[in-house]
């Protein structure tokens, strides 16, 4: 079958990961949180919530705030207007799959 009807196909590449789905879900609910915060609530490692949100940062779905503190930098994410209308539509495509009938 060919025509690319099915709604997957409006699913969001940038959005469907498992780990940045569950990213933009988070910070949906706050306007940002510490890295060490987000990745703990996620339960992921360092390399792949930086990964996630550079990704999402490149679509321009995330904000990426770096504070200097002491010696260290601590980085806050925030997602964007875009991200959360990004986040938004892909969610409404998956309940369209899911709930057909609704």
């Amino acid at each position: 079958m060919t025509g690319g009807t099915h709604p997957r196909h409006q699913l969001d590449d940038r959005v469907h990961s498992p780990v940045r789905f569950s990213l933009l879900a988070l910070l949906r609910t706050v306007d940002e949180a510490e890295f060490g915060v987000v990745r703990d609530a996620l339960e992921v490692s360092d390399s792949t919530l930086s990964q996630a949100a550079a990704i999402l940062g490149e679509a321009g779905f995330l904000r990426i705030r770096r504070l200097r503190v002491g010696r260290s930098t601590r980085s806050w994410l925030a997602v964007t207007d875009s991200g959360r209308d990004a986040f938004e539509r892909h969610l409404a495509v998956i309940r369209t799959i899911a709930e057909p009938d609704s």
